[in-house]
């Protein structure tokens, strides 16, 4: 068996693209197929997404569904730190939320969390659904909480705390804003 300068069989690169294509396009059969014959249900790409993440972000929710009932575990996070149940919410894609809800999911797992988004974006149906409160303990509104390892961010303005700190994913640093002209 030839591979390339990395040991990889391309015939075993040609048929990952295949299955994440699968299930990014929301092809259940095809794909469950695979699954079936022994393909890992928690198979993963290069970033660390699974076949579950990338049914889930795509808004497939029969291939969600079919992924949980073949073992795909809907907490694993990507190199990022991200689940399933989170890139649905922030896609806006209620039925997987309700699949993966169904199939074990911790909306409170990864950064940021699903009731994370949830809040961010308003989404209060999902946040009654995680049975969570519109906003997040001691916060006067829906900001979502620290990256883990990262200091909790500076209290509102609506609270009397004055400017909230910025992180560097949102423009500047606990210090303040980037000059002009600053690399992020």
């Amino acid at each position: 068996m030839s591979g390339d300068a990395d040991g990889v069989d391309p015939g075993i690169v040609e048929l990952a693209t295949k299955l994440f294509g699968l299930a990014r396009g929301g092809q259940t059969e095809a794909l469950a197929a695979y699954i079936d014959a022994g393909v890992p249900a928690n198979l993963s790409n290069e970033s660390g997404d699974t076949l579950l993440m990338l049914a889930a972000y795509h808004g497939h929710a029969a291939t969600v569904a079919a992924l949980l009932q073949r073992g795909a575990d809907p907490n694993r996070v990507n190199d990022r730190g991200q689940t399933p149940i989170a890139g649905a919410v922030f896609k806006g894609e209620p039925e997987v939320v309700r699949a993966l809800l169904a199939g074990g999911a911790d909306p409170a797992a990864g950064y940021p969390s699903a009731v994370d988004s949830a809040r961010m974006f308003g989404k209060q149906e999902m946040l009654e659904w995680f049975g969570a409160p519109r906003t997040a303990p001691g916060r006067p509104g829906p900001l979502f909480r620290a990256a883990p390892g990262r200091p909790e961010p500076a209290s509102s303005p609506a609270s009397g705390g004055g400017s909230p700190a910025r992180t560097p994913e949102i423009g500047g640093t606990s210090a303040g804003p980037r000059p002009p002209g600053a690399v992020p």
